[in-house]
């Protein structure tokens, strides 16, 4: 974790925290000062999958479906030495595919799905992975957050998918009250212009993968924790948490 800088330790009222009031949610000035924290504790954040290909991320992301990011990088270097291209794998067994990918979990899913949507690709897209975010959740396996993060890394429309961290960190930090991650997308994308989200939803997620964890967040250590309303934190019932969120976020009703 980064060390906290003298900024990010100083006093802020609490007027000034990123969260959503009753007065109609997160100030401009606040939402700026929370990703410029954020900006200087991850200046190298980004897709952490190893590929050089829009196939070799399409895959990847695939993979790494509750699995880890590190996990799927290790499986990926054998994976595409076996099968380099798209039309390679359309044409892949999918024991042998299974076999290579077993350690990425539900394994015999995954593998069908990267051959099924590979032909897919061959057949309809003449061997080219879609940019286009739609037209990509409509291949076999690719469900709405993979297919923003694909089309966003290979040039697609700007996105903001909402993964676990991104979910977790959008609630924490008083950006969402949502649940729906299609919705808690659409809240985020309101927050800011199309330029900034994709490297928000890069800074949320390296975070979440840092300090901000799922069950045990370092908040008394966290550099953002003056900007934090740590929604959700803590050890209230969950009818407590419940009228907590909905007091926190009634602006988005």
């Amino acid at each position: 974790m980064t060390s906290t800088s003298a900024s990010s330790t100083r006093r802020v009222s609490s007027s000034s925290r990123p969260r959503s009031p009753k007065g109609g949610g997160p100030s401009a000035a606040a939402l700026t000062r929370l990703f410029e924290r954020l900006d200087t504790l991850y200046p190298s954040a980004g897709t952490a999958l190893h590929h050089t290909s829009p196939y070799e991320l399409l895959v990847a992301v695939v993979l790494s479906a509750q699995c880890t990011d590190a996990r799927v990088n290790l499986v990926t270097p054998a994976l595409f030495e076996r099968y380099p291209t798209v039309t390679a794998m359309a044409r892949a067994d999918q024991g042998d595919v299974e076999a290579l990918i077993h350690s990425c979990g539900f394994f015999r899913n995954k593998a069908k799905h990267l051959i099924a949507l590979s032909q897919e690709i061959v057949r309809d897209c003449a061997g080219a992975v879609p940019i286009d975010r739609e037209r990509l959740t409509r291949l076999p396996g690719v469900g709405v957050k993979t297919a923003g993060v694909v089309s966003m890394q290979i040039g697609g429309a700007p996105a903001f998918p909402v993964d676990t961290h991104v979910q977790r960190l959008a609630f924490r930090l008083g950006l969402s009250a949502r649940r729906v991650p299609e919705q808690i997308e659409r809240d985020l994308m309101a927050l800011m212009p199309a330029e900034r989200w994709v490297r928000a939803h890069h800074l949320l997620i390296w975070h979440g993968r840092g300090p901000c964890d799922a069950r045990k967040p370092e908040c008394d250590t966290c550099d953002v924790r003056d900007l934090c309303p740590k929604n959700g934190v803590g050890q209230a019932t969950k009818a407590k948490a419940k009228d907590r969120t909905k007091a926190a976020f009634c602006w988005l009703q």
